[in-house]
C-alpha cells in the first residue's frame, strides 16, 4: 500500500494539442456538423428544475437527524451539486443562451450556481476558457495539478486522499498557478452567493445550510462522478491526453464523457456530442476510452504508474490571452 510511483514530473510534449487539427480534418470530411453548433434551450429548463429540487430538498432535510442529513447529502445532494457544476459548464460556453447573449449566459450561471452554496460560476468561466485553449499549458491551465500535488501524492493512501481532496485542490490550485484580479462579475456572484446562503440558514437552519455545503464538497470527492476529473486528461496511455466515457451517467452530466468531442468542438452543447460521435465515427471510435468512471479511480488508486503527475504539460509560446 505505500509503494511509490515511478513518475516524477510531468509529460512535457512540445506539440500542440491534438483537438484543433483534428476539429479541421472533421469539418472537412463532414461539414454537417455545423448545424450542431447552435445553444441547447433545453437546459434552461433543466437547470430551474434542478434548482427548484435542491430548494424542496433543503426544505425537507430542516428536521431529519443529523445521520439522515449526512446520508442524503451524499446520496442525493452530492449527485445534484456535482451534475449542476457540469450545468454550469455548459453554461460557461453559452450553450443555454448562444454566444449572441455572452451576458445572459453569466447572470444565468450565477442563478444555477445558488444551490451549491460556494461561489463557483464566474471564476470557473475564466478559468475554464484558458483550459481549452492551451490544454496543458504551463502555469495558465489549472486543471494541471500542482508541483507539490505530484510529488507528495505518489503512495496509494496519499492518492486516494488527493480524491477526497478535489474540490480543495480546484479551489485553491488558480491561486497557486495563475492567479487573476477579481472581476466585478466575481464580486456579484459572491454576494448573491452569500445572500442566498443567509436567506437558507436563517428560514431553513443549520442542517439544510449543512446538506447544502456538503452536498457540493462530498459530490466533488469522493464520489462516482468524479471519476471524470482524472478520466478526462490522465495519461493511463503514453501520448493520448484526452479520453472520452460513454457510460450511463453521462445522463446525469449532461455528456461531459464525451471528452474527446468537446474539446474538439467546444462550441456544441453536451446535448449534441452523441451525434457528433455519430456522425464522425471514424475519428473517435479507435481511441482510448472509458465505461466505467468507477473503474477509473480505482485504477488510479492502484496502478503504481499512475500519479497526479501524470499529465501532459506544454510551455506556450508566442502572446497567451486570458479571460
Amino acid at each position: 500500500m505505500g509503494n511509490t510511483v515511478a513518475r516524477e514530473d510531468f509529460e512535457w510534449v512540445y506539440t500542440d494539442q491534438p483537438h484543433a487539427d483534428r476539429r479541421k480534418a472533421i469539418l472537412a470530411k463532414h461539414p454537417e456538423i455545423k448545424a450542431l453548433m447552435k445553444p441547447d434551450y433545453n437546459l434552461i429548463w433543466v437547470v430551474v428544475l434542478m434548482v427548484f429540487a435542491q430548494l424542496i430538498a433543503f426544505y425537507l432535510v430542516k428536521d431529519l437527524d443529523w445521520k439522515w442529513v449526512m446520508f442524503w447529502a451524499y446520496v442525493f445532494g452530492s449527485c445534484i451539486s456535482h451534475s449542476m457544476t457540469l450545468a454550469i459548464h455548459e453554461i460557461s460556453h453559452n450553450s443555454a443562451f448562444g454566444n449572441c447573449r455572452a451576458m445572459w449566459n453569466r447572470w444565468f450561471g450565477i442563478f444555477a450556481n445558488l444551490p451549491l452554496g460556494l461561489p463557483y460560476s464566474i471564476s470557473f468561466k475564466r478559468y475554464h476558457m484558458d483550459h481549452h485553449r492551451y490544454l496543458g499549458g504551463d502555469r495558465i491551465d489549472v486543471d494541471i495539478p500542482t508541483d507539490f500535488e505530484g510529488w507528495f501524492f505518489c503512495t496509494r493512501f496519499r492518492k486516494f486522499i488527493w480524491i477526497v481532496l478535489q474540490p480543495f485542490f480546484y479551489a485553491i490550485r488558480p491561486l497557486c498557478i495563475n492567479p487573476k484580479p477579481i472581476s466585478r462579475l466575481e464580486i456579484i456572484n459572491l454576494l448573491a452567493q452569500l445572500c442566498f446562503d443567509v436567506v437558507i440558514y436563517y428560514y431553513l437552519g443549520i442542517k439544510s445550510a449543512f446538506y447544502m455545503i456538503a452536498g457540493s464538497i462530498l459530490g466533488l470527492g469522493l464520489h462516482p462522478i468524479s471519476g471524470h476529473f482524472i478520466a478526462e486528461h490522465y495519461m493511463f496511455l503514453k501520448g493520448h491526453e484526452t479520453y472520452s466515457y460513454y457510460g450511463p451517467l453521462n445522463l446525469l452530466t449532461f455528456n461531459v464523457g464525451y471528452h474527446n468531442e468537446h474539446h474538439d468542438f467546444p462550441n456544441i452543447p453536451g446535448k449534441n456530442l452523441p451525434l457528433v460521435k455519430k456522425i464522425a465515427a471514424e475519428y473517435y471510435d479507435n481511441l482510448p476510452q472509458y465505461n466505467s468512471w468507477i473503474k477509473v479511480l480505482y485504477d488510479f488508486v492502484m496502478d503504481d504508474t499512475i500519479s497526479p503527475y501524470s499529465r501532459m504539460k506544454r510551455k506556450l509560446k508566442g502572446d497567451v490571452k486570458q479571460d
